[in-house]
């Protein structure tokens, strides 16, 4: 794994150990108090290829936080190196603004052959700032300028990043100006009743709402939604919940967005989350997994709403040019290699594997998912509330047997698996053998 010819700093010498702990804390002394992930994970990555980092210190982990869902071919794939070191030594410029480039191009005629057909024969393409919250901001802007409605309907546990914009469309908004509607789900139903039920109540809710002249809804520019809502919990959107969304939308005429920022590129099981459903979107909001490691962010959206004028939506750096290279590169390699089919099989067999656990962990609230994105909600045996303190015990238990994961959900106590597409079968077994060491030492540790 090390560079040839290179040595990895703090590996292979006394104080390793010693020499990490110094950059860790430099980082807390240095750095803001909005550093997430550094505070959970507290590991000095130097290395790393595929499913495994090696720290510092010479630890190593399987990474299944994957970048927040962002490395679809885990680290360091051959693909995307080479993509990469291509740009590198053809010379060609590496910021561009938005012009024209032959690398933007690749990227732009590979994105279109994997967008859902109906939508890549009429589509137009905003390149945005380099964060999925640029885009949802894009999107938004576009729906209201094309509409001339400034209204937005949103779900319950959403999230859509953390610019002004995407924040008021998430579920944590402390100053609501979004309406909010019901996300269905079975473990925590907002009307008690869960399965296909549920969700019809919900679309009943939403459409009731939307009717009624005295709801207080006043026209919206888009509806938003994620096929599954991952900081949300994990949770999948069923599939005819997602259809009666766009048939809704459709009778109203109102743009409907999907955001695929870390369910596109074969995460739950199809390329895109919302193939499960055949639900085509006005609009998706594209970025983690898209730049193969990189930065980038896009929309694509039906031509009749783009109705932009030249410098109405800009970013300085939306012209990456090694992250167009690596996200056709992966673009390519998941489409090739048929990796969503893959993500759909592997996720499955976890998922029966974590219930059967399930059932004689009584901790073990509920777990679901779709693909290779995976959430195990934790709750109080007698209660069955959730419990945020076992959750992050079951992650610091996991990181002490070299697995890395994350929380999400409500109150923070489902324990996320996002491992890379390329996940082996072996891989899998021995994810799967140390959360289910890690997760009745983390029970007996907090009673």
């Amino acid at each position: 794994m090390p560079p040839q010819g290179g040595r990895v700093p703090g590996r292979g010498e006394r104080g390793d150990s010693v020499a990490a702990d110094g950059i860790l804390r430099r980082q807390a002394q240095r750095e803001s108090a909005a550093r997430t992930y550094a505070r959970s994970l507290p590991i000095v990555p130097v290395r790393a290829r595929g499913l495994t980092i090696e720290g510092a210190d010479g630890r190593r982990y399987l990474d299944c936080l994957s970048g927040a869902g962002t490395l679809a071919l885990g680290h360091n794939h051959p693909v995307v190196l080479e993509a990469v070191r291509g740009v590198l030594d053809s010379g060609a410029p590496l910021h561009v603004l938005d012009l024209a480039t032959p690398v933007k191009d690749a990227f732009t005629t590979e994105l279109f052959t994997n967008l859902p057909p109906a939508l890549a024969a009429d589509a137009r393409v905003q390149f945005c700032g380099p964060a999925g919250t640029d885009a949802v901001e894009a999107a938004l802007k576009l729906v209201r300028t094309a509409t001339g409605r400034s209204g937005l309907l949103a779900f319950t546990g959403a999230y859509h990043g953390m610019t002004a914009g995407a924040l008021d469309a998430s579920g944590g908004a402390p100053d609501v100006r979004v309406t909010r509607l019901p996300y269905p789900q079975d473990f925590r139903c907002p009307f008690g009743v869960g399965g296909a039920a549920g969700a019809e109540l919900a679309a009943r809710w939403t459409e009731n709402l939307l009717d009624d002249p005295k709801g207080g809804v006043p026209a919206p520019a888009g509806l938003i939604v994620e096929p599954v809502q991952g900081e949300g919990g994990v949770i999948p959107a069923p599939d005819a919940w997602l259809r009666r969304m766009r048939e809704i939308t459709t009778a109203r005429g109102i743009p409907l967005i999907a955001d695929e920022v870390q369910t596109g590129v074969g995460r739950t099981g199809a390329f895109w989350g919302v193939d499960h459903a055949g639900v085509v979107p006005d609009v998706m909001v594209l970025s983690k997994a898209i730049g193969g490691s990189l930065p980038l962010a896009v929309i694509v959206y039906r031509a009749g709403l783009d109705v932009w004028t030249p410098g109405a939506h800009a970013g300085t750096f939306r012209g990456n040019q090694l992250a167009m290279a690596a996200g056709t590169a992966t673009l390519a390699f998941v489409r090739e290699n048929r990796l969503a089919e893959r993500a759909a099989v592997l996720g499955e067999r976890m998922l029966t594997a974590l219930r059967g656990l399930a059932a004689g962990q009584p901790c073990m609230g509920d777990v679901r998912g779709r693909g290779l994105m995976i959430g195990v909600e934790l709750v109080d045996p007698e209660s069955g509330a959730a419990a945020p303190a076992l959750a992050a015990a079951v992650r610091q238990e996991c990181l002490d047997r070299g697995l890395i994961v994350e929380l999400g959900g409500r109150h923070g106590a489902v324990v996320r698996l996002l491992p890379p597409l390329t996940l082996t079968d072996e891989q899998a077994a021995a994810v799967l053998d140390r959360l289910a060491d890690a997760i009745p030492a983390a029970a007996r540790r907090t009673h």
